[in-house]
């Protein structure tokens, strides 16, 4: 027999050893086509539609518990100011004949106020506000600003950052923004945007027009609390709920948390199925199919 022909024959019976999977109508048990083990993976995922088995499921707090005791930087281990604990009433008065600068925070320069002008604090003093700023320092979001005279509001506020290597920043802002038409108080202003990081390097400056008087009403929004690392917690303090504008129906529809879109949040409950078991189909082979050229058989 000619080698050639030997390994021929050899290649089609082992290209038919591959691809018999019928025989005359009976059923194969043991027949293995290379792929087991996909069709329990293809069962498992859902499609499109459906939402993917993770064993490891996403939790709406944004926090999964995979990390152990280990929870410094979550939003579970930051503190919470109480609502009835985040005020600075900050009242200023100038009793002089003349326009002079008041200064408010500052603690690390210390400065002291022109003469003629006080500095007073509703819930404490001004040199515990400046204190306290200097090892807990805290965020300013919102103010309410009264005055005597509506045009005090004309003078800007001057919120400066000095560094104890002589770098200063200045940023101004202007009331005049926060007023509108439509208030018929016109002494006193609302602003929600106000903002403001009080530290030790941290002052406020403002120009007040003789003999009168101005209140400043501050919202702490967050601070820092070194206490609680004597307890191994977060440093850090958040206030919660939103701050007070007087007026009832406002006040009532921002308590209600914000949704993506304005769309009302909807929880997609996620579906469990068990885990199939291996398929017993039992599958249809192919018959084997014989030789038909001369060469086969004549050597059979």
């Amino acid at each position: 027999m000619n080698p050639y022909n030997d390994e021929l024959m050899q290649y089609e019976e082992e290209a038919e050893g591959h691809y018999d999977d019928f025989y005359e109508g009976e059923y194969e048990e043991d027949y293995e086509t290379g792929l087991e083990g996909y069709d329990d993976e293809e069962e498992e995922y859902d499609g499109y539609d459906d939402e993917y088995d993770d064993p490891y499921p996403y939790e709406d707090d944004g926090y999964i518990g995979a990390v152990g005791d280990y929870d410094d930087f979550t939003k579970q281990s930051i503190g919470r100011i109480n609502p009835n604990d985040r005020t600075l009433t900050i009242a200023v008065t100038n009793t002089s004949t003349e326009s002079a600068i008041a200064i408010l925070f500052g603690a690390n320069a210390e400065e002291a106020q022109p003469n003629g002008v006080i500095v007073d604090v509703e819930e404490s003093s001004h040199k515990e506000v400046r204190e306290e700023s200097k090892a807990h320092p805290f965020k300013i979001a919102g103010m309410k600003y009264s005055v005597s005279a509506p045009i005090q509001f004309d003078n800007v506020l001057r919120i400066q950052r000095r560094t104890a290597s002589g770098t200063q920043t200045n940023r101004v802002y202007q009331p005049r923004n926060a007023t509108s038409p439509q208030n018929f108080n016109n002494t006193l202003i609302d602003d929600d945007n106000f903002e403001m990081d009080v530290t030790g390097q941290d002052a406020l400056r403002f120009t007040i027009n003789a003999n009168s008087k101005a209140v400043f009403t501050f919202t702490v929004k967050a601070r820092a609390n070194l206490g609680n690392l004597l307890r191994g917690q977060n440093v850090a303090e958040l206030s919660n709920a939103p701050r007070t504008t007087g007026l009832p129906q406002l006040d009532l529809v921002r308590r209600k948390r914000p949704t993506a879109l304005g769309l009302p949040s909807r929880r997609r409950p996620a579906r469990r199925r068990p885990r199939p078991t291996r398929s017993k189909r039992k599958r249809l082979a192919r018959r084997r199919r014989r030789p038909n050229t001369q060469l086969v058989r004549r050597r059979r």
